[in-house]
């Protein structure tokens, strides 16, 4: 009877981790149970350049790090970010963000010349400062483009994700699509996000 309980649990667990709407975290050397990103997680992230439409011809550099600034932001938090994610096509149809990653990155003066030098202007950044990836925290969404963040501190955000389309969006081969919003966040409670762009 116990060995079927115990087999019954470990099936619960395996199906809530498989349904990509469980939050995962990236565990900081050295702190265990930490709730953010890790500089181990670089080789596949790099917030500045998500998109393949990306102008390459001009790198911008970016403002030195501000380790101060970043200092000071809370680590722990009991608020939700949940929302979905998707783009608008040139026909008014929503193409869902599936099984695919997202990133919550505070807003800083860093993560801001990104915002508007990267996502917003199109051009291509230099390489992050390794240290940024201490203070992301990530997700998946599931197979219906929904996602959710637990655990955030009160503050000011950027969600950010990408969103693989094709011939739906007018593209002859498949692009990912960067999507990013700035989120409000208070002490505790759930924000809800559209994370949503349209295509022309």
């Amino acid at each position: 009877m116990r060995s079927i309980r115990r087999n019954v649990l470990v099936a619960f667990v395996l199906a809530l981790f498989m349904s990509g709407c469980v939050h995962q975290e990236l565990i900081l050397p050295g702190s265990a149970g930490s709730t953010w990103g890790s500089g181990t997680d670089q080789a596949t992230v790099d917030v500045s350049d998500l998109n393949t439409t990306v102008q390459t011809e001009q790198v911008v550099p970016r403002i030195p790090f501000p380790v101060d600034e970043y200092n000071r932001l809370a680590r722990t938090g009991s608020a939700t970010i949940k929302g979905s994610i998707y783009l608008i096509s040139p026909t008014g149809e929503k193409i869902y963000g599936k099984q695919t990653r997202l990133y919550l990155n505070p807003v800083t003066s860093y993560s801001r010349q990104w915002y508007n030098e990267s996502y917003l202007g199109g051009r291509k950044m230099a390489k992050a400062d390794p240290r940024l990836f201490n203070y992301l925290k990530f997700t998946t969404s599931d197979k219906n483009g929904h996602f959710a963040f637990y655990g955030v501190p009160a503050g000011n955000y950027y969600v950010i994700g990408v969103v693989r389309c094709a011939q739906e969006c007018g593209y002859d081969l498949p692009q990912n699509i960067r999507v990013a919003k700035e989120v409000n966040v208070g002490s505790g409670g759930t924000v809800e996000v559209e994370l949503s762009k349209s295509v022309n």
